[in-house]
């Protein structure tokens, strides 16, 4: 499944360009042989894998005090192109192990302890729930709260941002991603991804927020899934001024608003299918066989 996410998106692939699988976690060539040091920062994204590890390693007969966590503090200002950021980010998904130093990481290793069982045992259960066809079940644990994981109420917040929208009177919305994406794009000025990442306005820095958790590709692939949506497209593409497979994937495609597009984003959408589906943890956001949409309250509902 993992493989099929990777190969997803048109400029995406599972393999970098040696070949090299870009997870390598079920690899049938990889042996596990304990104890086994899981590295990790507070990112969401590395969070999320400690769970999913802990319940392949669980499935592969590991103990639980054969697996070692170490979760590192993000760090700013360690690279000179990252400076420390003038305001808190709303998701914390850009920390990186190698902004620390080497000592650092060699005196956390000589101090790593397994978790404690109950907690490890949490964590199998949260990547369960989260990897589930119904997501009510993560969502609920998100919005009450497990002890030891805090980080399940930003994750929430993040990941609601990618589900459509239902008000109190029964409309329906877009998502918070596609309706800043879409309050972006121009009628009348043809736009490259990198021109609506950089958007200098409010709408412009709170769709980085986003990209900074999804990363750019992510929303170069979502424009061209809106583009070919269906015949009466919300967006329409048209080639960009750096050629396809040069190497510039966010540069070789342009993209402006349609009339249908503009209806959708200034009225809502008559029915969930009217945008792309979009795959958020293990279940599918606007598709009709998964029809969850976000309630006001910050909950999810099926439709």
């Amino acid at each position: 499944m993992r493989e099929v996410w990777f190969s997803w998106c048109e400029q995406c692939s599972d393999s970098d360009d040696a070949g090299e699988k870009w997870d390598q976690l079920y690899s049938s060539d990889l042996r596990w042989n304990p104890p086994i040091v899981l590295w990790a920062t507070k990112s969401l994204g590395d969070l999320v894998n400690i769970w999913r590890i802990c319940s392949y390693l669980r499935s592969l007969g590991i103990q639980c005090s054969d697996v070692l966590i170490m979760e590192f503090e993000r760090v700013y200002g360690t690279v000179k192109r990252f400076p420390e950021p003038p305001r808190i980010p709303p998701f914390d998904c850009s920390g990186t192990i190698a902004h620390h130093a080497d000592e650092v990481l060699l005196d956390r290793l000589d101090k790593a302890r397994p978790w404690p069982v109950e907690r490890y045992e949490r964590a199998i259960g949260l990547w369960e729930s989260y990897a589930d066809e119904n997501p009510l079940s993560f969502v609920e644990s998100c919005i009450a709260g497990v002890e030891g994981f805090p980080e399940l109420a930003s994750l929430w917040a993040l990941l609601s941002c990618f589900f459509p929208r239902r008000a109190t009177t029964g409309a329906l919305g877009l998502s918070r991603y596609d309706d800043l994406i879409l309050a972006i794009l121009s009628v009348e000025e043809w736009q490259t991804p990198v021109r609506v990442i950089c958007n200098r306005s409010q709408l412009g820095e709170d769709l980085r927020d986003l990209v900074s958790c999804t990363g750019d590709l992510y929303l170069g692939d979502r424009l061209a899934q809106w583009a070919k949506h269906d015949s009466g497209a919300a967006v329409e593409r048209a080639p960009g001024p750096k050629p396809p497979n040069a190497g510039y994937p966010l540069l070789s495609e342009v993209y402006r608003l349609t009339e249908r597009g503009m209806r959708l984003r200034d009225k809502g959408l008559d029915q969930l299918t009217d945008a792309p589906s979009l795959p958020i943890a293990g279940t599918e956001a606007y598709a009709a066989s998964a029809p969850w949409v976000l309630l006001e309250d910050g909950r999810l509902a099926r439709l």
